[in-house]
């Protein structure tokens, strides 16, 4: 592993602009559906694990819940509209699993796959593709309350039932609405609902058990590899694969060898975990040392398991936020919890000992430092290892306080800034080698931000919750910009 040394990242340059991306660059935003939608007890649909873990009291931020968020159910027409005058050419929407099939088995909901279909035909007829993913977290709350087998482990991602029950949603959805969808995203950050799920508790459905973590990406995997045999046989020949991995940029603080080992092991749990299954063939021998201690690796991962994880992909996403700086424990030194929420339990089976440091550099509302050379580096280190392999980012963003002034507009120079960066950041891979696709703003619309309630805005688009009036910020015109120029706009 090589070292990069962890130094604030350099301000926006002028040198930057108007560099321009190749010919058929697609240029989308991203929403997930318990962010946006509400209509949470209508037309069928079921409460998910989200449902539950926002209502427990102290789980999220002021009470809130996806009751409402953002109306989209009621208002996607209004919502369509808004990204046909942003000239978005593709817009990455996930589906409600329990809102689509009830319970998370049996037959579809009627009313659930009307409402995609609508929506898919409307984008359609706006001139924006519709992307779907179809696990955005918002697992059935009945998969994981009584499980499938009664078993010690409870239910939910823990249970390999509910890798099969995934596959036979994925065939429903395809069935639906393959004819008119031509790109679909198994799994969106599959690490968020392993590890923070079941691992440091901060997301539904809350639980705090290393080695159900552990189970839980194991079957998270396995769901990826029955959706994607379940989409090949259902869509026609012409449609593509892909999933979405936050995966994370790894940085040892210094070239200690123990430091160079804290990030190996961070490397394994946070990345190999996944990239080892679904593009290497297997589960990497260092992590399956590093946490033979916490799981049976043996029990879990049944033959054929890997292969069955490893069916090809036709595109890779990525989404990025901010680079790790990870270094060997430093007694009395100050780290930072990087459980993207407050918890006593480590969401790092195996690596429960290693610390995290906050990058140097501005950060966002989040806390997150803004730092794009990690974005560049991993982008070029991910075609490297996976030569061939086309890449999407299918996240970046940042949430900003975004306050309103007297005549209701919202300057977000901030997040201009930060996109201008990081575009350029996606830039800078493409010229050097780096096969980059196409690239999905997060978010088309201020939302439910998980564990943060409303606190967050990552919008380019200001909602407020109480009237639901919609206000494009200024980076949303900036972003228009893009799109129309095929290239970076000016500050």
């Amino acid at each position: 592993m090589s070292v990069t040394p962890v130094t604030a990242p350099a301000p926006a340059s002028a040198a930057v602009d108007r560099l321009h991306f190749p010919p058929g660059f697609l240029w989308g935003a991203a929403t997930a559906a318990y962010q946006i939608e509400g209509a949470v007890a209508e037309d069928g649909r079921t409460p998910s694990i989200w449902d539950t873990f926002s209502h427990t009291p102290g789980k999220v931020a002021n009470g809130d819940t996806g009751d409402v968020a953002c109306d989209h159910y009621h208002r996607y027409r209004t919502d369509v509209t808004l990204m046909s005058h942003l000239g978005l050419q593709a817009y990455r929407f996930s589906l409600s699993w329990p809102r689509i099939q009830p319970g998370g088995r049996g037959s579809a909901n009627p009313a659930g796959l009307d409402f995609y279909s609508r929506l898919v035909d409307e984008l359609l007829d706006a001139g924006v593709q519709p992307v779907a993913t179809l696990y955005h977290w918002d697992l059935p709350q009945a998969l994981e309350t009584a499980g499938t087998s009664g078993s010690a482990a409870g239910g939910g991602w823990t249970e390999r039932e509910t890798a099969e029950r995934f596959g036979e949603y994925a065939a429903l959805a395809a069935d639906a609405l393959g004819d008119r969808v031509a790109l679909w995203t198994t799994l969106n950050e599959p690490w968020c609902s392993a590890f923070l799920g079941y691992g440091s508790g901060v997301h539904a459905p809350g639980r705090t058990d290393p080695a159900l973590a552990l189970r839980a990406a194991h079957h998270l995997n396995l769901g990826h590899g029955r959706a994607t045999a379940a989409l090949r046989a259902a869509l026609p020949a012409h449609a593509r694969i892909a999933v979405s991995l936050n995966l994370h940029h790894v940085r040892p603080l210094t070239s200690d060898p123990a430091d160079l080992d804290a990030a190996r092991r961070i490397d394994a749990v946070a990345n190999r975990v996944f990239t080892g299954p679904m593009l290497s063939g297997g589960y990497p021998d260092d992590l399956l040392a590093d946490t033979a201690h916490v799981v049976d690796w043996d029990a879990l991962v049944r033959q054929g398991d890997e292969a069955a994880i490893g069916a090809p992909i036709d595109l890779l996403g990525i989404n990025y936020y901010t680079p790790a700086v990870v270094s060997a424990p430093m007694p009395g030194a100050a780290a930072v919890n990087h459980a993207h929420g407050e918890s006593d339990h480590s969401p790092w089976p195996g690596s429960e000992d290693v610390d995290f440091h906050l990058p140097p550099g501005d950060t966002t509302d989040m806390g997150w430092t803004i730092d794009p050379t990690g974005l560049y580096d991993l982008l070029v280190a991910i075609s490297r290892a996976h030569p061939g392999l086309p890449l999407a980012i299918t996240e970046n963003g940042a949430a900003f306080p975004d306050v309103p002034t007297a005549d209701g507009q919202i300057h977000d120079h901030d997040r201009i800034d930060y996109l201008h960066r990081h575009l350029a950041a996606v830039h800078r891979a493409i010229a050097d080698g780096a096969d980059v696709r196409g690239y999905f703003l997060w978010s088309l619309l201020d939302n439910f931000e998980w564990a943060y309630g409303y606190e967050k805005r990552f919008g380019a688009v200001h909602v407020d919750y109480a009237t639901q009036l919609r206000t494009p910020k200024r980076s949303a015109r900036w972003y228009a910009r893009a799109i129309a120029a095929n290239a970076i706009p000016g500050l």
